[in-house]
Order: C-alpha cells, then structure tokens, then sequence
C-alpha cells in the first residue's frame, strides 16, 4: 500500500473523526497534509500550520494524492469536488445531499477525467452498502431495497417509545450527543434519507432520480396520540426510506412507516441504520452498523480513502448494463393520516378509505393515496397533519396505477388500437 497524503476540507465532526481514526489505524499508510476549513479563529486542538483557509493551496498541490471533502455546503462542495476532479485528483466526500443533486453529471465526469470519487460515508454511517451494491450484487436483479437510513431520527423514536420522552426531549438529547444537527430540519422531515436513498437508487436499480421527484415525509409532525395508536396495535414507528422494483417500474418514498414487532427492523434501535435488501437469487439480507456519530462516519470516509490507494472506483454496472427502469410516483400506498380538523384535509385526495376514527383528541383516516399527491405542499407542510405508512401498505398497494395513471394509460391504449385501425383500413 502506498503512502496517501490527504488534502482535507472541513474539520468538524465527521473531519475529526476520520482524523482520530486515522491516526489510530494500524493498518493504514497515509497522512493529512493540509485542512482547509472557513473560520480560522476557531480554537482547534491541531497545529495551526496544518490548517488553511485558501482551496487552491490544496487543489493545486501536486503532493497531494487525495481530496477528501466534509463540508456541509453542498454548493460549496460540488465546486471543490469538480475542481479536483478536473485537476486528476480522486476524490472522497460524505455530502449526500451533493451526491444525490448532481449524481448523473458526476458519474460523466468520473468517465471524462479518468479519477474517482467513492462517496460511502455519504450513506448510513459505517454500513459499506454502496461498496456491496457494486461488488457483490453488480449483475444481480434486486427487488427492494430499505430501511433506517437516519441515526439521528431513529434514536428520536427509540427515546419517544422506550423511555416515554416527549419529541423535544429526546431531539435535545440527539443534538447534545452530536447525532442531529444545531438545525435538524434535515433530518426530522426526512431530507437526508432521501438524499441517501436518491444515491443508492443508482447502485440498487441503475437509475439516477433527482431528490426533488421523492416524496419525503418525516418525524415531526408525529402526536402523542399516533404514539398510543402504535402501542395500542403493536407497532413500532421509523422513519422509512424504501424503493423497490414492480413489473419493471421502480418506486421510491422515505415516510414514517408503522413496523410490527416481528419485523427485522423493529429492534433496530438509537443512532443504528440498517438496510434490507431482497434480490432474486439472495432473497433478504439485513445489514446493520451504526449511522451517526462523528467515529462510524470518520471510519466509513478512511475505507474510501484506503480503497483509492488500491485504485478502486464506482464501476456503476447497473447503470451502463440494465438499460433505463421508469421510476414513477404514479402507485398507491396504504396510509394512516391523523388531524386535528377534518378541515384540514381532503378526502378527496384518497382513492379508497377502509375506515374513519374522530374524536375530540384523535382523528384519524386509514386508506389508500397516490404517491404523487403526497408531494402536494398541503400533505408536506401542514404541522397539524401526520402520515404514517400502515404495516403492509406497500405490501398491499404499491404497484396498483392510481386511478388517473391508469385512465391516461387506457387512453394511450385506446389511442394505440385507432392507429392500428387506421393503419389496417
């Protein structure tokens, strides 16, 4: 193994930890010859030399054989990530959000400049999922892929549910811990789960989807009284990102999702992640490791760095070799949406309903909606409402048209057989 000189940008929690974990390796040859980080005023516990504030004396030393990028900017990062690239360099960053906006045009241009980037710390902390996707299910046809792919929020619920504590509670306690951020937006309303999920999507199915056409749903509208409903049945609540591939069509989402107690991801509990897959020759396989922290993701960042002394790089198998799968929002998914004001809602929006609860505390409707109306601003944005995915809402639902996608495609079939009418008259 080669000597790997690290030029660095960003030094917060995921920077210190790849910096701990780096220099307590033993089985590692490398070494961080430059930070740069924004705020040179800061106290830091590192020898001031080793730190910069201006990109081009990393980005253009021609001693550096690596950049690694863990900053939060994700506008920021997508420039150093170009430059770097355009300059030779490979690269290693865990910006998911980077990744998944601007994933297709980075995969060109790995292919034009002939460097790498590995991104595995960008996705579920220390699990080595994009690394298995590539490797060992490459030319395997996978059926679903999901699971809890948010530590922060995972160990919201675990305290909610376990211990009783109220939401606010139990958000300090991730933010004290370094699990959610100062702004945990990201995290709670399910961004940052369907930033990893929009990423995987290419190594799962070969397709590249745009976060914006996912339908993210998250914790923090969640009430008291959906709590008591889940323990009343048995459920637990996590927030789910799941994808999976129905005659030939994939379908994405990231929602609360209502889990029964024998199911493999119930006892996945605090800041762990853990990722389902179920393909056509391995059936179901469960990995699980930790998913936030300033150490699993430090760690995760090392194994990209190691690898590139090895020469290795995304091959992107599914995405050069499947051909082009539709995704598409156009199927429905079996939910339960609590309110506070019938108001508030429009049952129009479901296609079917199978029952209807009101009370002075709690009121609730379970039945069955179209993907595409839960990107409606209205289900998204009102704080009075609250989503959940029943326990076999995909199970049930998902791969049935909803009623519009199935009329459109009637009329194409409709329009299809008076061509050939015509053609024959």
């Amino acid at each position: 193994m080669k000597n790997i000189r690290i030029g660095l940008f960003g030094f917060g929690c995921v920077g210190q930890g790849l910096y701990e974990t780096l220099n307590n390796s033993k089985n590692f040859s490398g070494e961080i010859k430059k930070i740069c980080i924004k705020n040179p005023d800061k106290p830091r516990s590192l020898d001031n030399n080793l730190f910069t504030t201006q990109a081009d004396r990393i980005l253009n030393d021609s001693a550096i054989d690596v950049i690694v990028e863990l900053i939060d900017d994700a506008e920021a990062a997508l420039d150093i990530v170009t430059r770097a690239l355009k300059n030779g360099k490979s690269v290693v960053t865990a910006n998911k959000k980077m990744v998944a906006e601007n994933l297709s045009y980075l995969v060109d241009l790995q292919a034009s400049t002939g460097a790498a980037l590995l991104y595995e710390g960008a996705v579920c902390g220390s699990i080595p999922i994009i690394r298995t996707l590539e490797e060992y299910f490459g030319h395997e046809p996978l059926n679903e892929i999901k699971g809890i792919f948010n530590g922060s929020t995972n160990y919201i619920l675990t305290k909610v549910f376990e211990e009783n504590l109220d939401y606010k509670t139990a958000l300090s306690q991730a933010q004290s811990l370094g699990f959610a951020e100062s702004d945990p937006t990201l995290d709670v309303k399910g961004f940052d789960a369907k930033y990893k999920l929009s990423i995987l999507l290419t190594h799962a199915f070969g397709i590249h989807v745009p976060p914006a056409q996912i339908v993210n749903l998250g914790i923090d509208h969640i009430k008291p009284a959906d709590l008591e409903y889940a323990r009343e049945k048995g459920f637990g609540i996590k927030l789910i990102a799941q994808a999976k591939r129905i005659h030939d069509r994939v379908y994405a989402f990231v929602t609360p999702q209502f889990i029964k107690s024998d199911h493999s991801l119930h006892n996945v509990k605090n800041e762990f992640n853990a990722v389902t897959l179920n393909g056509e020759f391995c059936d179901d396989q469960l990995f699980i490791g930790k998913g936030a922290g300033s150490l699993p993701t430090g760690a995760a960042v090392l194994s990209d760095v190691s690898a590139l002394s090895y020469d290795y790089r995304y091959e992107y198998k599914k995405h050069y070799n499947l051909g082009k799968l539709p995704f598409s929002n156009d199927s429905l998914l079996e939910v339960y949406v609590s309110f506070d004001n019938p108001h508030e809602i429009d049952l129009e929006d479901f296609e079917s309903i199978h029952h209807k609860y009101f009370s002075f505390d709690h009121s609730y409707v379970i039945g069955k909606m179209c993907i595409n109306h839960l990107l409606d601003g209205k289900w998204l944005n009102n704080p009075k409402n609250n989503i959940v995915l029943c326990a076999n809402g995909t199970e049930s639902s998902l791969g049935s048209l909803c009623v519009k996608a199935l009329n459109a495609e009637i009329e194409e079939l409709k329009k299809g057989q008076e061509l050939l009418e015509k053609i024959t008259v």
